[in-house]
């Protein structure tokens, strides 16, 4: 008999999967400024949300 726990071995989701099932169950929105499906005003307004919420980015506030 093969037991395992729950969250434990059989099939893991993939990142872009856990991303989409987070947006369409709790309206959450995981996105990185590198992702290559958004354009330049879409990552600066990325950059924007981020910064209003949880403040300037350590290396950003080193340079500027």
């Amino acid at each position: 008999m093969n037991f395992h726990p729950k969250g434990y071995g059989g099939h893991r989701r993939d990142p872009e999967q856990v991303k989409r099932d987070g947006w369409h169950d709790q309206q959450m929105l995981a996105v990185s400024l590198d992702d290559h499906r958004l354009t330049w005003p879409e990552r600066e307004l990325v950059r924007q949300l981020g910064e209003r919420l949880y403040g300037k980015r350590q290396e950003d506030r080193r340079h500027g």
